[in-house]
């Protein structure tokens, strides 16, 4: 899936806190490193993003996002459910780790996790061994970018462009609430 870019060359990268344009299920995402404070703050700057809303972490597998989640505190009930929607497009905030930096929750006590299935998505976490911060490609306010072409008139060499194909869901992953239940944004 990334064959048109070199792996050591993105791995680079990505240690250096470079950010990331890439498909997800339904638009293309920014990210980067989460334990990167510095290169979560320039995402969030070049999005126009208030720190306060939190991101999204997404990862090839639950073992990529166990650090960042206080995994005894999910009642078995949320368990079965977060892990009978995953891989997938549904995003669960989930109650976050003592290690999971303020940058990441918003200062919140929850933390939102995907377990994605897109295979651009996953060939980047396994590449890079963890998770990848994951929010729509888009200045905010503006509709998320759809194609290549509108991330780069968004966003031009300020990303590493990864090219590839949308999933098939039509809008944004939905969002769960992983003490509730609740969902927070509906797909």
């Amino acid at each position: 899936m990334l064959e048109t870019h070199d792996p050591q060359s993105l791995q680079k990268q990505f240690s250096q806190g470079h950010i990331f344009a890439y498909p997800t299920e339904a638009v293309f995402g920014l990210g980067c490193d989460p334990d990167n404070e510095v290169a979560v703050m320039r995402l969030l700057a070049l999005k126009k993003r208030p720190l306060s809303k939190g991101l999204i972490l997404v990862a090839a597998n639950y073992g990529q996002i166990l650090p960042y989640v206080d995994d005894r505190a999910i009642t078995e009930k949320i368990r079965i459910d977060v892990f009978s929607s995953w891989p997938g497009p549904h995003t669960w905030l989930l109650p976050a780790s003592i290690l999971a930096p303020h940058w990441l929750t918003g200062g919140s006590d929850l933390i939102a996790v995907r377990v994605s299935n897109h295979p651009v998505v996953k060939a980047l976490c396994e590449l890079f061994q963890k998770p990848l911060v994951s929010t729509s490609a888009n200045l905010s306010g503006m509709p998320a970018a759809k194609t290549t072409q509108e991330v780069l008139a968004q966003f031009g060499n300020q990303v590493i462009l990864i090219s590839g194909e949308l999933g098939e869901s039509l809008l944004p992953s939905m969002i769960r609430h992983g003490i509730s239940g609740k969902v927070i944004r509906d797909n």
